[in-house]
This record gives C-alpha cells, sequence and structure tokens, in this order.
C-alpha cells in the first residue's frame, strides 16, 4: 500500500478548506492512502527576518516527514503534471514501496532544506494560489489520479 502525507505550513483555514481535503483523504482508499498533516507559521514580524520563518517552517516540515519518503515539493519552479502523469507517477511510487510526502511551504514559500531534500517539484499552476486551496487541489488530484488508476468513474476525461 501507497503511504501518501501531505504535509503544509499554514495557519488556521476556513472549515471548507479542511473539510475539502479531509474529504478526497478519506476516498483514497485500498492500495493507496492520504494523511494531511499541518504546522503553525512562524511569527512574523516587521524586526524579525523573513528567512528565520522560513528555516522554521522548513524544519517542523522535514520532522514530519515519514523514514525513507519520497519528497516532491510544491513549488513554482516545479514540473506542471497532468493527471495522466501524477497516476503514472502513483503508479511507479507504489512499486518503489516507499511513503511519498508532498511538502507545502508557507506564504514566503519552503526552506532551502526542503527543497534540497525533495526528490521532484510539483507545479501546480503558473498563478499563485491561496495555501488553503492548494491543500485541496493536492488532495483532489491526487484522488483523481488514483481514480484514473483503478478505473473507478470519478475521473472522465
Amino acid at each position: 500500500m501507497l503511504r501518501l502525507s501531505l504535509l503544509t505550513a499554514s495557519n488556521r483555514q476556513p472549515e471548507w478548506v479542511d473539510a475539502g481535503a479531509d474529504d478526497y483523504a478519506k476516498r483514497l482508499r485500498g492500495r493507496c492512502t492520504l494523511e494531511i498533516k499541518t504546522v503553525s507559521l512562524a511569527r512574523r514580524t516587521a524586526t524579525a527576518p523573513v528567512d528565520r520563518a522560513i528555516l522554521d517552517e522548513g524544519e517542523r516540515l522535514l520532522a514530519l516527514l515519514p523514514s525513507a519518503a519520497h519528497v516532491v515539493a510544491l513549488s513554482e519552479a516545479g514540473k506542471p503534471w497532468s493527471t495522466k502523469e501524477l497516476a503514472a507517477k502513483l503508479e511507479g511510487w507504489m512499486r518503489l514501496g516507499a511513503p511519498v510526502a508532498f511538502l507545502v511551504g508557507g506564504p514566503d514559500g519552503l526552506s532551502p532544506a526542503c527543497i534540497a531534500r525533495a526528490n521532484e517539484r510539483w507545479s501546480l499552476s503558473n498563478l499563485t494560489l491561496p495555501h488553503g486551496l492548494v491543500k485541496v487541489v493536492v488532495a483532489e488530484a491526487l484522488y483523481r489520479a488514483w481514480s484514473l488508476l483503478e478505473k473507478h468513474p470519478y475521473h472522465r476525461a
């Protein structure tokens, strides 16, 4: 079974964000599961350097990584994947047998340590998206890719 983890740095989100992401996570079952964990944002003040906040969030995200995880960083500099490409990646990750963790940084992005630890980088869009929406979009994209592999009727494209 493939264990997926969606690890985000974020403050409290609207109810619909957690409800939406959790709904897609619950739908993933059988050969694939999704766990969602969030670390709170580091405190940002007018006098505190932003770099310190990014490093702090990065340390806490990396501490949540499952042992020997294959890491995918969500990044503007990443490669966009179609649903079919993501499904092919899921299939490949299932063969690898290692857990897969998706890292979503705070408002200032992922730390250099998170980027360095990543095996791959994934860009959802050229648009800047709010972190809550990213959480829902990633969960839905993973569920859609899984449904394609399972020949589930959810994916009809």
